[in-house]
């Protein structure tokens, strides 16, 4: 356990970002699941406005070091296929 005072300070800043970032985690994974609850519907219009919606959200979670640049760039990336062959098909 943390004796010294920053070490106990350390600590509870940890504790505080730890529970933040899960915060963002959260809302992120849930506009993915918005977009793909939209495709899975069959309706491309509401889809495109949602993945519009979710965009950005994930584009900043990316900057604040939520996910990987790589991560967010491959949701995206199968997302916006899936709306594609929505609109194809």
């Amino acid at each position: 356990m943390a004796n010294s005072p920053q070490a106990k300070k350390r600590a509870r800043q940890n504790e505080k970002n730890r529970k933040h970032n899960a915060s963002l985690r959260s809302m992120a994974r849930t506009y993915i699941k918005k977009v793909q609850a939209k495709i899975n519907a069959g309706n491309y219009d509401e889809a495109v406005a949602a993945f519009q919606k979710a965009q950005p959200i994930l584009d900043s979670m990316v900057n604040k070091g939520i996910f990987a640049k790589n991560k967010v760039a491959r949701h995206k990336s199968r997302l916006n296929a899936k709306i594609k062959a929505l609109k194809n098909a």
